[in-house]
């Protein structure tokens, strides 16, 4: 079936299989930040957003983004790379594998939650998966992020 659908601004035509994930669609189209992981919904390496909510792609066929608004990180690299620099500086970044779907949800949680309290943070980010970190300098550089205008 042909969809036409927007991927980072860009409007895109194509043909598509019925059972095609929008995971494997958004790869197609050059978007490498979106990765494969647990292919169960548990651990957010592969979120996009859709209409500018964070959805899970592993778990989306691609039909539904038909007549949508697909971002991924590569269609948010200034503000993608302003959270990275908090990312390292607080020693979080580091083999680096869950930060495009965790960057995808601290940007969509900055757009969504105003002033969000540590409980709200950590449920909103609670399923995101990393393996290398005890996220404590993840939630220290997501603090210093969200608090960097008032320390200007």
């Amino acid at each position: 079936m042909e969809i036409q659908f927007f991927l980072n601004g860009q409007s895109v035509k194509t043909e598509i299989q019925a059972d095609t994930l929008l995971l494997d669609l958004v790869r197609a189209h050059g978007c490498y930040s979106v990765k494969r992981g647990c292919e169960t919904t548990n651990c957010g390496l592969c979120t996009v957003w859709m209409e500018g909510k964070p959805v899970l792609s592993c778990s989306v066929l691609a039909a539904r983004a038909a007549g949508q608004h697909i971002t991924t990180l590569e269609g948010l690299q200034k503000e993608a790379e302003e959270f990275g620099r908090f990312l390292a500086g607080e020693g979080a970044e580091q083999c680096g594998f869950c930060s495009p779907g965790f960057i995808m949800n601290v940007l969509a949680m900055e757009r969504e939650l105003v002033d969000p309290s540590e409980a709200e943070i950590r449920e909103y980010l609670e399923g995101n998966l990393c393996r290398c970190t005890g996220y404590m300098g993840q939630l220290r550089a997501v603090h210093k992020y969200l608090h960097r205008k008032e320390t200007r």
